[in-house]
């Protein structure tokens, strides 16, 4: 537990960087093409609007053939394992008449790896990507395909009360009533040496086509980065690359939903605070421990109000505001609590002692009878958990979400 809050900024305020470079050489191209494409951040609550049957696909668009069949049964992304009492192992999950398993569509490591190798040899470096190559021919690690991305983005809006959404195969046709197609495609993975150190990006785009003249709409693209040594990645047969990939589509399917469909566009801040079972560090507001197996969890909401702010926003009432709240411990989600009605919950299944956990909750704003939902709380101030600073140690995701340590002896 020695994440301290320099570590924490210092990792959030380079994010809005890399995704701006992930998003730049495909705008200008589509602007050219389309000057109505909107492009990330957030869809635009107008566009919204018009999306209520929507179809989510692998794939590029508007047309690339990659997979068949149909998605007949409900899938599931990271949590999963969660929900099926998988463990800390990979839930393969069974798609209708879709192969799961199939190669990795447009994922491309380098001929070579880019930067320094300053203090590794180059055998090291080789080894490495060996054994990365040699993963990802093993269906156990194939978990960044567009065909689970989509799934996960399907499994993100499936319950918004505003949508009628479905999960197809490629080559599935889309219902006439359709409104838009989602189309996920992962474009790359990219390896970097720097030093003794590998850093793993994961780009992946999603483009939103309207059915009745097949325009894009929409474009957007979502990255996940993590670094470690070389070393760290490839130890206990790729276990923290194994983390890396599972988290990587799970961060990538909630962003995707985030920005097409979900996001509030509210100014907020989100930060935990003590409870009577939790005691919070005073170097690092951000690290707290408790004594007790279900302890309970508090937070503070600010809503300061903003120029950007949507013109509801001036109407919410915050009595009415609910929260999700989720606990990982530092591989997967343990624990899932949704629609709390106040600004503190206690975990109502027993966490084990002499473990760290990391939590964070969101806002959800009922609006119209639809639900907006705000960003999950961070230590930084951009929102993002697509940059990490130690794989393993903590998944980018979840690395600057609220530590909690439950004590040895805790009851």
């Amino acid at each position: 537990m020695q994440n301290g809050e320099s570590d924490r900024t210092s990792r959030t305020r380079i994010a809005p960087l890399v995704l701006g470079v992930a998003l730049a050489a495909g705008v200008v191209c589509a602007q050219q093409q389309n000057p109505l494409l909107e492009t990330g951040p957030p869809m635009s609550e107008a566009l919204r609007s018009t999306i209520k049957k929507v179809v989510i696909k692998p794939g590029l668009s508007p047309a690339e053939e990659e997979v068949g069949g149909t998605y007949k049964k409900e899938t599931y992304g990271l949590e999963g394992g969660m929900v099926a009492g998988a463990g800390g192992t990979v839930m393969n999950t069974q798609v209708g008449g879709v192969n799961v398993a199939v190669p990795i569509p447009i994922l491309q490591l380098p001929a070579m790896l880019a930067g320094g190798i300053a203090g590794v040899t180059q055998k090291e470096i080789q080894d490495f990507r060996d054994a990365l190559t040699e993963d990802l021919a093993q269906a156990s690690s194939q978990q960044i395909v567009n065909d689970k991305i989509a799934a996960d983005v399907y499994n993100e809006i499936r319950t918004s009360p505003s949508l009628e959404p479905d999960v197809f195969a490629r080559e599935t046709q889309v219902p006439a009533a359709t409104d838009a197609v989602v189309y996920v495609s992962v474009k790359e993975l990219f390896l970097h040496v720097e030093k003794n150190e590998a850093v793993i990006t994961a780009t992946v785009d999603a483009t939103v086509t309207r059915l009745s003249d097949e325009k894009d709409v929409y474009r957007t693209a979502v990255i996940y980065q993590d670094r470690d040594t070389l070393s760290n990645w490839t130890e206990n047969d790729n276990a923290v690359w194994h983390d890396y990939a599972n988290f990587a589509r799970h961060y990538v399917g909630r962003e995707i939903a985030n920005l097409v469909f979900e996001s509030a566009g509210v100014a907020q801040t989100l930060r935990p605070v003590r409870t009577g079972d939790v005691k919070v560090s005073k170097d690092d507001p951000w690290d707290a421990s408790s004594k007790k197996l279900s302890p309970t969890l508090a937070w503070e909401l600010d809503l300061p109000g903003g120029d950007d702010d949507p013109a509801w926003a001036g109407t919410i009432d915050e009595s009415n505001i609910y929260y999700d709240l989720e606990i990982y411990d530092l591989r997967q989600p343990v624990y899932s609590a949704r629609r709390i009605p106040d600004p503190r919950h206690t975990v109502t299944a027993q966490l084990e002692s002499c473990r760290d956990y990391r939590w964070s909750v969101r806002p959800v704003y009922h609006v119209n009878g639809d639900d907006k939902y705000g960003p999950w709380m961070r230590s930084g101030t951009n929102g993002n958990g697509n940059i990490g600073v130690k794989a393993s140690e903590a998944p980018a995701y979840i690395y600057d979400f609220a530590s909690l340590e439950i004590r040895c002896g805790a009851k």
